[in-house]
Order: C-alpha cells, then structure tokens, then sequence
C-alpha cells in the first residue's frame, strides 16, 4: 500500500557561514516543529558539531 502523501516536507538544514548542508524531513502537521527548525550536526569543513537552521530548498 502508498503511503498518504503530504505529511512529511523535504527540507535543508544549512551552515550559513560555511554553506555546507543536510537534507532531512520534517513532520507539517506536528506542533513541535512549527517555525524553523535548528539542529545540531557535524560540519565537516570546519571539523565540528554546529547549530545547523533550515534554508529554501533549490528546485
């Protein structure tokens, strides 16, 4: 069976000062995750953990 469509949004979480990037999903309908979404992840350009914030996907 497919699964129902439009829950779950593509986003890029993005190091502003390095431009280095991770894609992820995000849950549209939850309240928790209502504005941008920030998480903590390793940059590899810069060799560690930074706050990452979530950027417009390119199309």
């Amino acid at each position: 069976m497919a699964s129902k469509k439009g829950s779950k949004e593509v986003i890029k979480l993005e190091n502003k000062e390095t431009g280095y990037y991770y894609t992820t999903t995000k849950n549209t309908k939850s309240e928790n995750t209502a504005g941008k979404m920030k998480m903590r992840k390793y940059d590899p350009k810069v060799r560690k953990h930074v706050v990452m914030t979530e950027g417009k996907m390119s199309h």
